[in-house]
């Protein structure tokens, strides 16, 4: 029997059907070995690869979408990726089938069980590499390298009795009255079928083993992120707590809980660290190397408490990638004494568990003692999704010059650029003025007497410059003084108030704030690339 050529979007249709229970597969891997995840690693190495400024057009890009469809981008952002690193992986995988149906058309070769072996190590032997490769993954030892080539020569094999499959040929049988006629071996559409069923039957035990051993693993902490608001520092109050402006309801949190404090990193899912086994390193230019772990931090420093609002520099006016909560870690200051930094010791070059690096200039942090090494978030360890087991805080800068998952700092003479501003970001990265309608409360109306106020609200933000002065303006009339309930501190967000006497139409709301020194917000409309975003917020409402 001679074999049948087989079309080559054949060959794509059977790496889709077949690639979905690989990544299932190695899903369940992920979560039953504590391997790491090859669609995500290779997203994240390839990533990595990427020109900063086609990275910023891809982070611009998904926001700016988000932002259209009226998706939360802090929820949601990480999600979005995740899921564009899985389509990339499957595309990948129908691509490969493609080429493997191509390959053995043109060639004409032998279909045999070699055949689909070599192909599947192909695809999986760099994917392998990638993924061990990655220093935010998993590490891979024995177990997940077995696994990885048992997934992927599988994959091959499949691929490789498929083809043999469609290209059997039809056997010929002859009539009765002696013409010569065809039967199938099986049909095409019954085998495709069936090979689909399988396909899907694996994927849905592989994902949903998958998904209830993290629902399983993650319900510690996801259950600490939800029960702490922050209600219970300071025995249930706040230092604000007796202000007599109090926020308009629909106002974001003034303490934004755990559960719903944003979340960016530069990998697809958090960097896992063993606190047990953790030591922070302090090298370079000092007198005396160190080795801390937590409880060195813990314990032989005096903790700082600093009430903290953190900002994405990423965010577009309004955004919100912007949470506050309490920050609790060692003074800076005193671990470098204790190092004796050298006399020409000009910066720190601080390394991170997934890849990420920062230089901190050591003038700023002898001018501050407030700056940080933080070990816990609103009183409890921080959570893996912040930054476990150490993070940095420096006051007035945005998100992406504090590293996470710190792994060493050492100290140098010399300026290196850091993780984003190798990408085309700011250098300084400090915080801009901002101010945010957060609710028009039409269902909360103050009646006095002969009047109606609505009242409307949000947040004003400067860092650690602090706000004077709101103000609120509609549709276009004077701009008129709102009220301003005292922060949290000096280096929070500011809750403001304005009770606009109602009436019926349809409105458009401005605000603007006023740094403490009297420097206005700056109101000419600027993207967040490279500096962070300036302009006007505003909001529309049919009253």
């Amino acid at each position: 029997m001679n074999r049948k050529s087989v079309s080559i979007w054949m060959g794509a249709l059977v790496g889709a059907l077949i690639t979905l229970p690989l990544i299932a597969l190695m899903y369940l891997g992920q979560q039953l070995l504590g391997q790491a995840f090859p669609p995500y690693e290779v997203f994240n190495w390839i990533s990595g690869l990427l020109p900063g400024p086609v990275i910023t057009f891809g982070i611009d890009l998904m926001i700016d979408t988000m932002l259209l469809l009226g998706i939360n981008v802090a929820n949601s952002a990480k999600i979005a990726e995740q899921g564009m690193a899985l389509l990339l992986f499957y595309l990948s995988g129908i691509f490969a089938g493609l080429i493997f149906f191509l390959i053995l058309n043109r060639l004409q070769l032998k279909v045999d069980l070699i055949a689909g072996m070599i192909m599947g190590i192909l695809f999986g032997l760099p994917v392998a590499v990638i993924s061990i490769d990655d220093p935010g993954s998993a590490p891979a030892g024995f177990i997940g390298l077995l696994w990885f080539l048992v997934l992927f020569l599988g994959w091959g094999i499949t691929l490789s009795l498929a083809y043999k499959r469609l290209s059997a040929a039809e056997p010929a049988v002859e009539t009765e009255d002696g013409e010569v006629s065809s039967v199938e071996v099986i049909n095409r559409r019954q085998f495709l079928i069936v090979l689909g069923g399988a396909a899907a039957a694996i994927t849905v035990v592989g994902a949903g083993l998958g998904t209830l051993l993290n629902t399983s693993g993650n319900r510690d902490e996801d259950e600490l992120l939800s029960t702490h608001t922050g209600e219970e520092n300071g025995e249930g109050s706040f230092p604000n707590a007796n202000d007599p402006v109090t926020p308009v309801p629909g106002t974001r949190p003034e303490y934004t809980p755990l559960k719903d404090h944003y979340k960016v990193f530069i990998e697809l899912e958090p960097t896992e660290i063993d606190g047990e086994t953790w030591q922070l390193p302090i090298t370079g230019l000092v007198g005396n190397t160190l080795m801390l772990t937590l409880d060195d931090l813990r314990d032989n420093y005096q903790p700082r408490d600093q009430f903290v609002t953190l900002s994405c520099i990423s965010g577009r006016v309004g955004t919100s990638l912007i949470g506050t909560t309490m920050w609790t870690g060692a003074s800076l200051q005193e671990v470098l004494a204790d190092a004796d930094v050298d006399p020409e010791a000009r910066y720190l070059h601080i390394t991170s568990g997934d890849g990420f690096y920062e230089t901190v200039d050591l003038d700023l942090v002898a001018s501050d003692e407030r700056i940080m090494l933080c070990y816990d978030w609103d009183g409890h360890p921080l959570p893996v999704e912040h930054g476990f087991p150490l993070r940095i805080w420096y006051p007035d800068r945005f998100g992406m010059k504090q590293p996470k998952w710190i792994t060493g700092i050492e100290v140098i003479d010399e300026y290196r650029e850091g993780y984003w501003v190798e990408r085309g970001w700011d250098e300084i990265a400090q915080i801009k003025a901002t101010s945010v309608i957060d609710t028009v409360a039409v269902d909360a109306i103050i009646e006095t007497g002969d009047q109606q106020l609505v009242p409307i609200g949000g947040i004003a933000f400067s860092g650690d410059r602090g706000i004077s002065k709101v103000e609120v303006r509609v549709d276009g009339g004077p701009w008129e003084a709102a009220m301003l309930r005292s922060p949290l501190s000096e280096t929070t967000w500011v809750i403001w108030r304005f009770e606009w006497p109602f009436e019926a139409g349809e409105h458009t709301f401005e605000v603007r704030c006023t740094e403490g020194d009297g420097t206005p917000q700056i109101e000419e409309t600027v993207k967040s690339r490279p500096s962070g975003a300036t302009g006007i917020h505003s909001s529309s409402a049919n009253l």
